[in-house]
Order: structure tokens, then sequence, then C-alpha cells
């Protein structure tokens, strides 16, 4: 029986409209896709109505969710003063006070889950912004991450829990699981950093996790990694990376291509991807979406991330990795069942 489907994370290809989008993930031989929540934007700002997002769909292309990252991002990061959100909100938004555009960050989340529960999604793909503060977001083993009169982790577990209260109480009324992209420099950087999250908010079943190995590269393996977190996994991306020998993994660099890590076509990179996709199946991926979905498969989400090649020719060679390596029948029987006389 096939267990999955090919799809296309589009938040990359932001110069296309829906319909553009829409027209590419089918010529790309995709199943399904998930649009970022700018491509259901109106010129205007506002988001699209149900039925002008369902005019865009029919049954040869699935909606496979809503990538939410940059919102997500700006939501849980904008009290840090940052500039690293203004990329995603409007410029007249980016003058408001860090407490300003957080509530017109959850504002905005709050209209697009509503969204997504009008078109039957079920899980959202995104990640909480520095919760924890930029010190905390390093990753690097400080010895100050508390002082006599202060405690950081604490001080951050605090401010998750409150800053993101609302969000996943309204969550958890549509029934949409937010699916954290465990990732470095977010509120969970790895998986013991999203199995706190989710004690400290009392085990809330909104709390997901969007599997993606490509993001594992500083010592956690992505085995290690989803079977830890395997039970809260609703979401699955599908991408490769390489890693430049002899270059540190952590430098202020700009340039992707002067980088040690790199993201780079499906296949090429150092991910065994065949096995990836069989974790999936075997920490219950495929069943929670299909039973959550109602549909016969779940969706393997390829993103088109290189510093090297066009980004719609890294989609369409992810369409085609996909459909051809990763989507075929699973046995139902043991190759030792023909062994030995009969």
């Amino acid at each position: 029986m096939r267990r999955f489907h090919s799809s296309l994370e589009a938040a990359q290809h932001g110069d296309k409209n829906l319909q553009q989008l829409v027209a590419f993930a089918s010529g790309a031989g995709f199943a399904g896709v998930q649009p970022s929540n700018y491509h259901l934007q109106k010129p205007d700002g506002t988001l699209m109505t149900v039925a002008e997002v369902q005019s865009h769909f029919d049954t040869k292309l699935r909606l496979d969710g809503i990538s939410a990252h940059c919102i997500f991002w700006v939501h849980t990061t904008a009290w840090t003063g940052s500039k690293t959100i203004r990329p995603f909100i409007p410029p007249e938004i980016a003058k408001k006070s860090p407490g300003k555009i957080e509530e017109w960050a959850e504002g905005y989340i709050f209209q697009l889950l509503e969204l997504a529960h009008g078109l039957k999604i079920k899980v959202i793909p995104m990640f909480w912004g520095v919760a924890f503060g930029w010190e905390l977001a390093t990753g690097y083993p400080w010895g100050f991450f508390s002082g006599g009169d202060y405690d950081l982790v604490m001080e951050g577990q605090e401010r998750f829990v409150e800053k993101t209260e609302e969000i996943r109480t309204r969550a958890h009324s549509l029934g949409i699981s937010l699916a954290h992209e465990i990732h470095p420099g977010t509120a969970a950087s790895c998986a013991d950093d999203f199995l706190m999250l989710r004690k400290i908010c009392n085990s809330d079943p909104t709390l997901g996790v969007n599997a993606d190995p490509s993001h594992c590269w500083e010592g956690e393996g992505w085995e290690d990694r989803f079977t830890k977190v395997g039970p809260y996994i609703t979401g699955c991306h599908v991408k490769d990376h390489i890693v430049r020998p002899g270059l540190p993994l952590r430098s202020m660099q700009s340039n992707w291509k002067e980088r040690a890590m790199q993201f780079c076509r499906l296949g090429d990179g150092r991910i065994d991807l065949v096995r990836y996709s069989q974790l999936m199946d075997d920490v219950g991926y495929t069943k929670r979406y299909r039973d959550a979905h109602g549909t016969e498969t779940a969706p393997l989400v390829g993103e088109a991330e290189s510093p090297y090649y066009v980004l719609d020719e890294v989609s369409t060679a992810a369409s085609d990795f996909i459909r051809n390596r990763l989507c075929g029948d699973f046995t139902k029987s043991s190759f030792e069942d023909g062994m030995g006389a009969k």
C-alpha cells in the first residue's frame, strides 16, 4: 500500500501568486502543495476567503497545509526588537513598538488559523521564534544563563507559555496542530528543547513537530531526533544538505556559498532520504496525518533551497525524487519468508 504522495513547500516561491504556484506545482508533477501564508494574501494584505483559495484548486492537486514559519517568527521574536522580522511584515507595522507588532502578528495568526480550519487543514508547519532570547538561541553553552538574580532559561519558559497561550488555545479549539520545525535559533533547536516546550505547556496537544532532516547538522542525527519526538510529528518536509569539511558550522557569513552547511538538491547531500521516509512511517507520522485529514496518503513535502541551482529546477527535481524514490509500496512481508525449502 502506498503511504505517501509528493508535495511542494512553497515559501521559497514567493515570486509566484497562488494561481501561478498551483500551475507550477501541477506542471512539475507534485500531487500536493503547501503555499505560504503570503500566497493567500490579497494585494491589500488581507487573507483570501475559503472560497477564494479553493477556487484555485481541483482534484488534481491537494492543499497539504499552509507554511507559516515567517509570521510565527515575527510573533515570538518581536519582543527582542530584532530587525530580522522586518522582511515579513508591512512597512507601516514595522514602525510600531515591539508590543504592537506582536499584537498585530497574533491577530494575523488567529485569522490564518480560521482560514486553515475552513479549508479543513489540520497541520500548520511553522516554527516558534526567539522566545528564550538571543543568548539562549545561540546554543552556545555559556555559564552565564543564570546568575544570582536571574535565570534566562526559567524566564524564557515563562515567556513562551505566556506569549503562545492564546494562539495554542485557538489552535486547540479548531483541531489544528502547530508543527514546530526544530531548527537552530528558534524556541526549540533540538529534540530535548521541544520536549521541554511540551512539558512547560502541560503536554499541550497542539504542540507538534514538522520533521525536517536538513536541520540536523550539529551533533544530533536526524534518526535520533525524530525517534525521540516521533509521537508528536504531524508534518514532514524532505530536504537535503551537505557539510563542507574544514569550515566552521557557526560563522557570521551571509553568503550561502561561503557557509559550511548548504542545502542542496534531494539526493545530492548526505541524508539517506529513503530511510528518512521509512522512519516517518515507523514513528506514526503517516497514520496521524491520514487519520486527521481522512486521506489515503500523507505528504512528503519537498523544499527547494540551493545556493547554486535555479529554484524552479530544484523543486522540479524534488518532485521527481520524492515520487520515484520515496512513494513506493511498503512490503507486508519479510524477505526471510521465501527462504528455505517449501
